[in-house]
C-alpha cells in the first residue's frame, strides 16, 4: 500500500499529541526512514523540510493548534 502525504500528516500529529512538541530534525529523519525520502526535500536554504503536500495535510488537521518555533526549530501545541 502506497503511502500518503495525510499518512505522514496524522502521524505528525499523532507524535505531539504524546510528547507535546516535535522537533524538525527528529521529524525529518523518522518520515525519511519510515515514509520515504519523496516526503522530504531540501529548501533554498539548504535545510530539510516536509514536502509540501505533507505540510498542507499537517495545517488541515491541527486546524491552528499546533505552532511552528522558528528559533527551536519544533511544533508544539498552542
Amino acid at each position: 500500500m502506497e503511502i500518503t502525504a495525510q499518512q505522514v500528516a496524522e502521524w505528525m500529529i499523532a507524535e505531539i499529541e504524546f510528547k507535546g512538541i516535535a522537533h524538525q530534525a527528529d521529524v525529518i529523519d523518522y518520515v525519511r526512514t519510515h515514509f520515504g525520502e519523496s516526503f522530504v526535500f531540501v529548501n533554498e536554504n539548504g535545510n530539510a523540510s516536509l514536502e509540501k503536500e505533507v505540510k498542507k495535510a499537517f495545517r488541515k488537521l491541527h486546524r491552528g493548534r499546533v505552532a511552528w518555533d522558528r528559533d527551536g526549530f519544533f511544533w508544539a501545541w498552542t
